[in-house]
């Protein structure tokens, strides 16, 4: 029986652009173009022939000759897939070249290129989520303005609180929605390439400048690039060249024990599924049966009662929200790496990352579908909104009737009036006039029938709901798009 996860428990991600960019035969490819990058740098900065760079790159191309199930088996002896992926493409590329056999991987650890390799997948997959929330950010936006003066009810601790908009509740999703763009957009762009050797120290490279020299000095040809003077160091300048090959930022140091590049990418995963998170929470929330306000555009069937149709994107989103921060806590947790490269730590990282990116990925893609098919019932907010016969509206009473009453009083009257309306069933207009006439006539005379059905109507008290509206909608919604990373072609 095949062993391959096709994410039967895992329907959010099943079927995403993450899923693909982030699975084995992804991360193959990535390792792959890791390594050729490595080969085309080195002969960037004289460490290498060009014709050598040329034949691992061209080894590196065909991903098919590599199969991912016999490097993971492989992978138990030492620790990770590179060693048995180095000793592939070793051979494939003696086949073709055998002097360039001897500059793959050369001078690197296997850190090096699998760190490397992750920041490749990383930030392809990102450009599928961040496509997403663009498409998400431009729905709501859309719904926001279109419903800017809807009136609903606003909710604090599951009851009715005052009104307020819906477009103002869709803005505020936009506002998540472009935070988490603008931070995954930031951690993508800041992506590094990964270069140290052994140690940290890219000694390694300076030894084969050295070596070369002394085999050009033995046989009368041409060393290899020696470091220059002042500030022209051979390792600096590989790194530089190595980063550009690669299409990734430049580390400032190698980061093989100083995860932020991870830690920032988690925080930012974790924010993103929280960001959608709220949004599902409300669209589930809205979309019970005795709310109504909201429903998905095409809901989910019910295996048992063929009436039902289930919120199933929110849904799955949701499930993403409460996952991902665990995961998260295990790439923070790996910060504190022991040594100049670490046992354990790094290897932690490896599958919380990419399940990770796979839920993110999957709930921004069902963010963006979610979203696109969202109906709204201004007639069920409505309906709602009047539910409570004008308590909705008691803030707004107590500060009229204030400015006649006293503060104090005027709250302990609305207290006992708005009671006695819930425990009545009576429209709070009512209820008020009949007590501000039994024992504050002369304010009575200020509050006739028609001015409290006035002051009692949910829709005339949303503030600055509008206002507000308009100010986030005022937010920018482009933003400047990193390249993506190419494979190897």
């Amino acid at each position: 029986m095949s062993s391959a996860d096709h994410g039967l428990l895992a329907p959010g991600r099943a079927d995403s652009a993450v899923e693909a960019a982030t699975g084995d035969t992804a991360y193959v490819r990535a390792l792959l173009d890791a390594e050729a990058a490595l080969t085309r740098a080195q002969a960037a900065v004289g460490l290498a022939p060009a014709a050598a760079a040329e034949a691992v790159t061209a080894a590196a191309r065909d991903t098919g000759r590599y199969d991912a199930r016999d490097l993971a088996v492989r992978a138990r002896a030492g620790g990770n897939p590179v060693i048995p992926l180095v000793t592939a493409l070793t051979s494939a590329v003696a086949g073709q070249d055998a002097g360039a056999a001897a500059y793959v991987h050369r001078g690197a650890t296997s850190q090096d290129i699998l760190d490397t390799a992750t920041m490749l997948v990383c930030s392809r997959a990102l450009a599928a989520v961040l496509a997403d929330l663009d498409a998400t950010a431009a729905t709501l936006a859309r719904l926001a303005a279109g419903h800017r003066g809807t009136p609903m009810a606003g909710r604090t601790l599951t009851q009715h609180a005052v009104p307020v908009t819906f477009g103002l509740k869709a803005a505020g999703w936009r506002g998540l929605v472009l935070d988490a763009r603008d931070r995954l957009a930031a951690v993508r762009d800041a992506l590094p390439a990964q270069l140290g050797g052994a140690a940290g120290t890219l000694a390694a490279f300076h030894a084969f400048a050295e070596a070369d020299a002394e085999q050009g000095t033995a046989d009368g040809s041409a060393g290899a690039a020696c470091p220059g003077p002042g500030g022209d160091d051979l390792g600096l300048r590989l790194l530089a060249a190595y980063a550009a090959e690669t299409g990734l930022a430049e580390p400032v140091l190698p980061w093989h024990t100083l995860r932020t590049p991870v830690a920032d990418l988690a925080g930012a995963l974790a924010h993103t599924a929280g960001a959608l998170g709220k949004a599902a929470a409300d669209v589930l929330a809205l979309s019970r049966t005795e709310t109504g306000e909201l429903a998905e555009g095409r809901g989910g069937g019910s295996s048992a009662m063929p009436h039902k149709s289930n919120p199933v994107r929110a849904t799955l989103i949701a499930a993403a929200a409460r996952q991902v921060p665990a995961l998260a806590g295990v790439l923070y947790g790996s910060l504190a790496a022991e040594d100049e490269r670490p046992a354990g730590a790094w290897h932690a990282e490896w599958q919380p990352l990419r399940d990770a990116l796979r839920l993110v990925g999957g709930a921004a893609r069902d963010a963006a579908e979610l979203t696109a098919g969202l109906r709204v019932r201004p007639e069920r907010m409505r309906a709602n909104l009047a539910a409570t016969g004008g308590l909705v509206v008691a803030e707004r009473l107590a500060a009229v009737l204030g400015a006649h009453l006293g503060r104090d009083t005027a709250e302990r009257l609305l207290t006992d009036v708005a009671r006695r309306a819930a425990e009545d069933g009576t429209a709070l207009a009512e209820a008020l006039g009949r007590t501000l006439r039994a024992h504050h006539p002369a304010t009575a005379a200020a509050f006739p029938a028609a001015r409290l059905r006035e002051l009692t109507a949910p829709a005339a008290y949303t503030g600055s709901a509008g206002a507000l509206v308009d100010r986030a909608l005022r937010r920018p919604a482009a933003h400047r798009a990193a390249p993506t990373p190419q494979e190897n072609a």
